[in-house]
């Protein structure tokens, strides 16, 4: 995977019934830093849906949902500048995201 080094940061977003009206968030950030790949993926819960066309970040949309309010947390795995092209592809393919050919 990628080299000793590199350092992955992991970010959340929720949206409730209210900010998706306005086209928002209700709450974003980071919940981890300068993380190993490992820990990204545990902190990302796995698999994911789908990247972003460079394979700068991998989101899962279904992180958790809270069925009393209708707020749906996702999360996304941001990969480093300094990973090349082949090694984002590997990852996409370890979170089980369906990589299109280039």
């Amino acid at each position: 995977m990628a080299p000793i080094g590199h350092k992955f940061s992991v970010t959340y977003e929720i949206v409730t019934p209210e900010s998706a009206e306005h086209g928002d968030t209700a709450e974003d950030g980071f919940i981890a830093e300068n993380i190993s790949l490992r820990d990204a993926i545990d902190e990302v819960g796995g698999v994911c849906d789908e990247h972003n066309g460079n394979c700068e970040w991998f989101t899962r949309y279904d992180y958790g949902t809270d069925y009393r309010t209708g707020a749906r947390e996702s999360r996304s795995l941001h990969v480093p500048d300094s990973v090349t092209n082949a090694t984002r592809t590997r990852i996409g393919r370890l979170l089980g995201v369906r990589m299109s050919m280039r």
